[in-house]
């Protein structure tokens, strides 16, 4: 196990986004994700939002998955489409698949394929080139794939940019994948999970060894609300707060799946008095019919770091 993290490590230096030299810039990046839904009708309104975030002076954009509902086709026709859009982009975008992707691809409106071959299929189209983003213009980044252990897990990134670690995680709403009804088909759902600890642990640690001055995590699943189910996250969120916790920075967590925006302190030191754990932030960002985006700007004269601001798209009414 030690080999293997030395391996991983060595290959973070090699391939990640390397810092600026001035980590007291501000800077920008831009998020969104349950977009475009319903499609096709959606396909323009998308197209306008990508024209508008165009326009802006962002240093990234992440898209924390759910490029189309649960009840369109993921057929490799649909994917590539997205793709092109995700290529779009004039400023590096980053992508960690949702649920609707592949989870959800079983059922009839969405083709009734098999779920794990779609995943196969969205690794591969999305995720051909492991070490750089999507884009016009694409940026370095490192993988969890170049661990032998955990090879087949390429959606899962790594990047620094002016003294902050960024990173992807795949969790998915729909319970993440697992299956209450039959417990002896959660093979996905525990090799994933592994491998999804294994990554958090070490994004915390290679931060500490960088001396980040604060942490983002972008994921699909909103794990949070209680009725979007917690046996697929019980684990996760215990390694997370716990992670959290030791390491008194500021952390962001940003995520999509229910379509609402929201900023808020989730997690609890204590939660009778209500006491917070203060250095994490959660980011849930606009999705469905609200097809608009987020702008966080790093701001490292900030204590609290993360300065959010919400950005409304009225283009996506003019096609």
């Amino acid at each position: 196990m030690k080999l293997r993290f030395c391996i991983l490590f060595v290959s973070i230096l090699i391939h990640s986004f390397s810092f600026s030299q001035n980590k007291k810039t501000p800077f920008t990046f831009i998020v969104l994700g349950d977009m475009p839904y319903n499609l096709p009708k959606d396909n323009l309104k998308f197209e306008n939002v990508i024209a508008a975030l165009n326009k802006r002076n962002q240093a990234f954009n992440v898209f924390v998955g759910d490029f189309k509902s649960s009840k369109t086709p993921c057929s490799d026709t649909a994917f590539q489409k997205i793709l092109g859009y995700f290529n779009s982009f004039k400023k590096p975008l980053i992508y960690t698949p949702g649920d609707n992707e592949w989870t959800d691809c079983g059922k009839p409106q969405a083709g009734s394929y098999t779920t794990n071959e779609r995943l196969s299929a969205i690794r591969a189209q999305f995720f051909k080139d492991t070490l750089h983003s999507l884009g016009k213009s694409t940026m370095e980044l490192s993988s969890e794939s170049s661990n032998v252990a955990y090879a087949k897990y390429v959606e899962n990134k790594m990047w620094k940019y002016n003294g902050i670690s960024f990173a992807t995680i795949h969790l998915v709403g729909s319970n993440n994948n697992f299956n209450t009804d039959n417990l002896n088909s959660n093979e996905e759902f525990y090799e994933r999970s592994n491998a999804d600890i294994f990554w958090l642990n070490t994004v915390f640690e290679q931060a500490k060894k960088d001396n980040s001055l604060g942490i983002v995590i972008f994921e699909h699943a909103d794990m949070i609300t209680p009725d979007k189910g917690k046996e697929g996250f019980v684990t996760f969120l215990k390694e997370l707060q716990k992670r959290v916790e030791t390491y008194k920075k500021p952390v962001l967590l940003v995520n999509g799946d229910s379509h609402e925006y929201k900023v808020d302190k989730p997690l609890y030191e204590n939660v009778e008095l209500k006491k917070t754990v203060l250095n994490f932030t959660r980011l849930q960002v606009f999705g469905e019919a609200d097809m608009h985006a987020v702008e966080v700007t790093v701001n490292p004269k900030n204590p609290a770091l993360f300065e959010i601001n919400q950005i409304w798209i009225p283009e996506i009414n003019k096609f």
